[in-house]
């Protein structure tokens, strides 16, 4: 369904289908209509530029973590230096959380067994933590479905508005752009291991 577009209404989000004929560029509203727009288009390449997806707010996030079991970490690395690294150590030493790495070139990873895959997992993971390349987040989407799990949650510093708005609609709940470590931390307590000062003032250490 098309509409033309009403200066009063939200900002369009990013398309999830380019037009057929390559040359219109199709923009979804939040009200869940839709118009075309020339691709070379002014406002077609400022649309594109801006984020006009927004995830699950702090309430939000915190219900989706204090509600999990079970993490599971696609693209998980055995090098300190590397982020996944960084922040499997943390899960693995602040929450109560079972915690699965997946990574098909690996067979070990913090002391525990590395998976080839989310189907290869003996559960089905209640969130699934990517590093991965933005790029590559549509078809780690749909592993995510495939395997069952109900949460994606991609890493700070990836995006990919796209794949956000793929994920919600295969039924996904979709976070992204934000370090499950450091929600993590500033949701439960101030310094921790590799950690950042959240504010609040605890006795306790880690746990969910």
């Amino acid at each position: 369904m098309s509409t033309a577009i009403d200066p009063t209404a939200e900002p369009a989000t990013q398309t999830t289908d380019a037009a057929t004929d390559g040359d219109v560029e199709t923009v979804r509203l939040v009200n869940g209509l839709s118009c075309d727009l020339p691709a070379d288009s002014p406002l077609a390449k400022l649309l594109k530029s801006q984020r006009t997806w927004n995830g699950p707010d702090a309430k939000q996030r915190l219900r989706i973590l204090n509600a999990a079991k079970s993490v599971a970490i696609v693209g998980a690395s055995p090098k300190p230096q590397r982020s996944s690294y960084f922040v499997g150590t943390y899960l693995q030493q602040s929450s109560d959380y079972r915690l699965y790495f997946v990574n098909p070139n690996e067979t070990e990873i913090l002391g525990e067994p590395a998976y080839a895959s989310l189907a290869d997992l003996p559960e089905v993971p209640d969130i699934v933590v990517v590093f991965r390349r933005g790029s590559d987040i549509p078809a780690v989407v749909d592993e995510v479905v495939a395997a069952g799990a109900k949460t994606i949650w991609v890493q700070l510093g990836i995006w990919n508005e796209q794949a956000a708005y793929y994920g919600e609609e295969r039924g996904l709940t979709v976070v992204m752009d934000r370090c499950i470590k450091v929600e993590h931390a500033r949701f439960h307590g101030g310094l921790h291991l590799l950690g950042f000062d959240t504010g609040q003032i605890t006795s306790r250490r880690g746990g969910r």
